[in-house]
């Protein structure tokens, strides 16, 4: 059975050429601190309304550890988390944060070496007011998320892998990089340049 944390070795960029732009979120967010691991788990998903953080501070005493606690947001005006809530979220074996928002005290979330992945840093706390529902499905960057889809990040981006196709990417993934490890870089080259070469030809390319 394929686990989560397979994926750990597979690049976002490898995952990318799978799976298509549709399940990579916008260039926005970003690792907030680095050089950052790669990030790698199920989603344990989270729905923030703006200004308001009560669910994600309540997402991190109901994750499994292991969990990428992922939260729709779009606020970028209020901090979602700070340092404390990383830091128990980190106590508690939670592998990270992918959020589109923003949080603070990034500081003490480097330091402490806590993955977190989101839009930047503000210093304004947000407010706790709205209960919603946890592990629904939610858009993250763009991309539609559910509870249990595998979420890759790594310093090139955060893609989301569908939880019902889990073992058929994995194995593509796996395939793709033995086969780029057992190539030179001169047969790259010139396999890269045989086909620049046909595209500009039957273009009409002349120079």
């Amino acid at each position: 059975m394929t686990d989560a944390s397979d994926f750990q070795s597979i690049p976002t960029t490898t995952l990318a050429e799978l799976l298509g732009g549709r399940q990579v979120m916008d260039l926005g967010i970003r690792p907030l601190w680095g050089p950052m691991p790669r990030l790698a788990g199920p989603a344990f998903t989270v729905r923030c309304p703006p200004g308001d953080n009560l669910m994600l501070h309540a997402a991190i005493y109901r994750a499994e550890a292991g969990s990428v606690v992922v939260v729709e947001s779009g606020d970028v005006e209020y901090a979602l988390a700070g340092g404390n809530v990383c830091a128990v979220a980190q106590r508690r074996g939670i592998a990270g944060f992918v959020l589109d928002g923003v949080i603070r005290d990034v500081g003490e979330v480097r330091e402490a070496g806590f993955p977190v992945v989101a839009r930047g840093v503000v210093p304004i706390p947000g407010v706790k007011k709205a209960v919603l529902p946890l592990n629904e499905r939610v858009t993250c960057g763009g991309v539609a998320v559910d509870a249990g889809d595998v979420v890759v990040a790594d310093e090139d981006g955060v893609v989301v892998v569908p939880g019902g196709r889990r073992a058929e990417v994995l194995a593509g993934a796996r395939a793709r990089l033995e086969k780029e490890a057992a190539e030179s870089l001169d047969e790259w080259e010139a396999a890269h340049r045989a086909r620049v070469d046909e595209i500009l030809d039957a273009g009409g390319f002349e120079g």
